[in-house]
């Protein structure tokens, strides 16, 4: 397949335009900020690129570098940045309250807890009503498997392997990729179950996910029926059956996998697991950190795609468009749980935080960003699946909105992952030629696409134009 796409692209893509001029560098030299890193950062914060990246300054879907760089940013912070790089209306509102009240911690009342409460809330389903704000998703998702364990009077918590629920001794029990695993005691209480992942997975066909692309693998089901789906469902019901006592505290899963690379299930997996869990007395909770707030397009949470209703719902990154704030909405009844003794959040829902939090919300119905995310989401897929037909080694093109996987193997046939070296190259000339993707996948082999949710079908087809060259150099080193 590849032999006959050849050179016919120019290494010369053109970034569109930005009138936007960022300000002068003028902190220390690059090779200081290098030294400083090594001698006192902890190393376990580790930097993406061979020659790191000093970014200085961010203006809505681009990034500049301390040389004045510009860098169209298809990773948004880690699938954080939902709105743009210092969006004007939330400036401007993080501004204003800096200069009235930055904290009084929950024991007084101020204006904008209830007030952003009542906004955040309104836009879930009943009964999720009662919100408990947090300051990341690490501590959202440990809030929340407390909450089902207090709740339920249970302690088995069941996700998926693959899953990324944060990095706290008590939430690395669900984070199930090898790499973010240490050598210390955690996770008691905690079961995974086989990932339904169409792709990669045992099942897999031509019609299982919802997204306007499809797998490379064939299948003969027929309309409405879906075999992986079965499989993948008495496979939960194994691990129900095997892994667990007979009543469980509760399941939790992302409705599209974030750090494992854009994973998808089938259609209707979430909606049968989510009736099994609750059979066996388990709270179903969902892991929306990296899907909420319109980024998979078609709605606003990630599990109405899959038409279900959570009995708690996690929330961070894109809640706050980079400020650290997060939230646990649940119902009144699994609320109260929490309630029969003292749980303290000394930062958690502050003046600035429901602030920033508001202006988000405001800037992504005002900007229109969801439909953004629908349609130019779905577009950029349609394009990338253009170049899965063309190269061999892209295995997958998958997603929802702007929550976008592109799976890299050595070929479709066996869909081995290709060599980190090779990805990395890949990965570095896109960097090189002004694009910034993520990485993903329990090998590091699927570029992870999540951009702050205003970028144009202009910056797609630069985007697209450079991915494609980076292939082609790739298949010129491999010839």
């Amino acid at each position: 397949r590849q032999e006959k796409w050849k050179s016919s692209v120019s290494t010369q893509v053109k970034m569109p335009p930005c009138n936007f001029v960022p300000e002068k560098y003028i902190s220390y030299p690059y090779e200081r900020m290098q030294k400083i890193r090594e001698q006192n950062i902890s190393p376990s914060l580790r930097l993406y690129y061979k020659k790191p990246l000093l970014l200085h300054q961010g203006h809505m879907q681009w990034l500049f570098d301390y040389e004045g760089k510009r860098y169209l940013d298809l990773f948004a912070g880690i699938v954080t940045v939902s709105v743009g790089h210092c969006h004007p209306k939330v400036t401007m509102a993080t501004q204003k309250q800096l200069a009235r009240l930055w904290h009084t911690t929950n024991i007084y009342m101020h204006p904008s807890i209830q007030e952003y409460a009542e906004k955040l809330t309104s836009l879930l389903p009943d009964p999720l009503k009662v919100v408990y704000l947090t300051n990341s998703g690490s501590e959202a998702n440990d809030l929340a498997m407390f909450m089902a364990r207090l709740y339920t009077r249970n302690f088995d918590i069941i996700s998926f392997r693959g899953a990324y629920h944060g990095g706290s001794p008590y939430t690395l029990g669900l984070t199930s990729i090898g790499p973010y695993k240490h050598g210390v005691a955690n996770g008691f209480g905690c079961s995974t179950t086989m990932l339904p992942d169409v792709f990669r997975g045992p099942w897999g066909g031509s019609h299982c996910r919802d997204s306007p692309v499809q797998t490379v693998r064939n299948c003969s089901c027929s309309e409405g029926v879906c075999q992986a789906n079965d499989q993948y469902i008495e496979q939960f019901k194994d691990t129900l059956n095997t892994s667990v006592p007979k009543t469980i505290a509760g399941f939790i899963a992302e409705p599209i996998q974030g750090v494992n690379g854009a994973v998808q299930y089938p259609r209707n997996f979430l909606k049968e697991a989510y009736q099994l869990v609750r059979e066996r007395g388990g709270i179903c909770i969902s892991d929306e950190v990296q899907t909420g707030f319109g980024r998979t397009g078609s709605h606003f949470w990630g599990f109405q795609t899959h038409d279900v209703v959570p009995d708690i719902v996690t929330l961070a990154k894109g809640i706050g468009n980079g400020f650290p704030m997060a939230a646990v909405v649940t119902t009144k009844e699994i609320a109260s749980s929490l309630a029969q003794n003292l749980h303290f959040n000394t930062f958690g829902g502050s003046p600035l935080a429901c602030v920033v939090g508001a202006a988000v919300l405001d800037a992504i119905e005002e900007d229109g960003l969801q439909k953004n995310s629908e349609d130019v989401g779905t577009y950029m897929l349609l394009e990338l699946a253009k170049l899965r037909d063309k190269f061999e080694i892209v295995g997958d093109v998958r997603g929802k909105g702007l929550m976008i996987g592109v799976e890299m193997v050595t070929d479709k046939d066996s869909r081995q992952p290709l060599p980190a070296e090779e990805i990395s190259q890949i990965w570095e000339d896109c960097k090189d030629m002004g694009v910034l993707i993520g990485r993903g996948g329990l090998y590091s082999q699927t570029f992870r696409i999540k951009p702050p949710m205003c970028i144009t079908k202009k910056d797609v087809d630069f985007a697209v134009e450079v991915f494609h060259t980076a292939l082609q150099r790739h298949a010129e080193r491999a010839a």
